[in-house]
């Protein structure tokens, strides 16, 4: 047996580190250390409520509205307003902006890039997938860059601007939205989805939320091959990657998008079949923590007490669990919780996996953006886009929301009118948890278990793909 020490790892936002036990040319065991400290949950105490708007974008600048969307829920449920129809349209409109754009970013340049790597050199569909797909130099790049860019015009629109904006409040969005701006909305929508048809998918984005098993996912790769999403699903069968990467096969999430009250996405957990969701049962764990010994917290109770020298710690990340359990979170998790035929079919077949959740990503792109243009058809100009609830009262208030990496949850203690307490779950505390009190690894850890190292590798192909597959951001695990 051997130690392997991979990191720091490129194309993720934020420091990560991953330490491996190999036996046999295989991942026997692995810890992931979170190695960048921050402390937000303690900047925020003392302040005035409202700085949680400020503040807590603060926290990454790729998840940033995702974030400002969980405070003002949190203070919404603490002002008791009611949003009205257009601020949840708004609302739904820049978080889904925002979301997308990462998946898209993920995709092209995070995860693809990966596969022009020289370790692949031999491969017999190397030369075109290092042409379209290579960091920076591919075709893909010269594509992605302006398309996504044009698309973040939306934000401009709707939310002043992007990262850090300030229109999401807890009574809905201060940015009332005129006739013709309508119109320049819809147009960008009609614009990305002329990209992703041309580009991502050779095909109508209908058509692709509408894959509902295997059998037509595999023939429509092959009617769509050249497209980008076909190119993905080609080498993923090469290279099986099916076989790569799972981790516990539960999923979780907070539901998303949601319109008179009702989520676009429903909330949920599933662990062998869809179970409805109790956010009462998550504790924080910080046994492998480097943070001071408690034990297991709910999160509005939480503590986070740096101890640099903690004997047994290897994470500045916590361990949140459900009842006790490990969590994935994530695009794979929204879409299997939500019930699309699909997702049920690809985790039947082979659980949560690298090909699964790039896959989840890709259609979660075609069936959102299906929706926003919805939304943006139904904005009424001229109609209240945000009512003021006040000043929130004393208490305790609970924002969670789905950010493209998966589920994030904000819990604010009000007392006097400042913030007593304030704790943050990310998605990738969820997915790059440390082991907990019980010694279950996290999501992640779970997942590089069994995944193949070859002899000589010292940043090993396969322990990427696996890791990009969670589409980590250390910056928000580590708030």
């Amino acid at each position: 047996m051997s130690r392997l020490v991979v990191g720091p790892f490129n194309r993720v936002e934020g420091d990560l580190e991953v330490k491996l036990d190999i036996d046999q040319g295989r991942v026997s065991d692995a810890w992931v250390n979170c190695t960048l400290y921050r402390g937000f949950e303690q900047i925020m105490r003392g302040k005035p409520a409202a700085d949680a708007l400020v503040l807590t974008p603060r926290i990454c600048g790729i998840c940033s509205v995702a974030q400002s969307a969980a405070a003002a829920r949190a203070l919404a449920q603490l002002q008791g307003c009611v949003v009205p129809p257009n601020g949840e349209r708004a609302a739904n409109l820049v978080q889904a902006c925002e979301n997308l754009a990462d998946h898209l970013s993920h995709f092209y340049l995070f995860f693809m890039p990966d596969f022009a790597r020289p370790q692949y050199a031999g491969e017999p569909w190397y030369d075109d997938t290092a042409a379209r797909f290579r960091a920076l130099k591919g075709s893909a790049a010269r594509q992605v860059l302006p398309a996504r860019a044009a698309f973040l015009n939306l934000m401009g629109l709707m939310a002043g601007k992007w990262p850090h904006t300030l229109a999401i409040q807890p009574g809905g969005s201060t940015r009332a939205i005129q006739p013709q701006e309508r119109l320049r909305i819809v147009a960008i929508l009609k614009t990305f989805r002329q990209f992703l048809e041309q580009a991502t998918f050779g095909d109508r984005l209908e058509n692709v939320a509408d894959i509902a098993d295997l059998t037509q996912l595999e023939r429509w790769q092959q009617r769509h091959r050249d497209s980008d999403l076909g190119r993905f699903l080609g080498l993923s069968r090469a290279l099986e990657l099916e076989r790569l990467g799972r981790a516990a096969d539960r999923f979780m999430s907070f539901g998303s998008y949601a319109e008179s009250g009702t989520p676009l996405l429903r909330p949920g957990l599933w662990d062998g079949g869809w179970q409805a969701l109790d956010t009462d049962q998550i504790r924080e764990d910080v046994s492998c923590s480097w943070l001071q010994d408690s034990v297991p917290l709910a999160p509005a109770l939480g503590e986070t007490r740096p101890q640099a020298d903690k004997a047994g710690g290897y994470s500045w990340c916590k361990a949140p669990r459900l009842d006790g359990r490990v969590m994935e979170v994530g695009a794979l998790a929204r879409q299997l919780v939500d019930g699309h035929p699909l997702a049920e079919a690809l985790v039947a077949d082979s659980g949560g996996n690298v090909r699964n959740r790039v896959v989840m990503r890709l259609l979660e792109l075609a069936r959102v953006l299906i929706q926003m243009e919805h939304w943006a058809l139904a904005l009424e100009p001229g109609e209240p886009f945000y009512r003021d609830g006040g000043e929130p009262r004393d208490g305790v208030g609970v924002g969670l929301v789905e950010a493209a990496r998966g589920s994030l949850g904000h819990w604010v203690d009000l007392r006097d009118g400042k913030i007593h307490n304030y704790q943050i779950i990310a998605p990738t505390t969820w997915n790059f948890s440390p082991r907990d009190g019980d010694g279950q690894p996290g999501a992640l850890e779970l997942a590089l278990r069994d995944t193949p190292v070859q002899e000589g590798e010292v940043d090993p192909v396969a322990v990427q793909h696996v890791v990009r597959s969670f589409d980590p951001c250390m910056v928000c695990t580590v708030h």
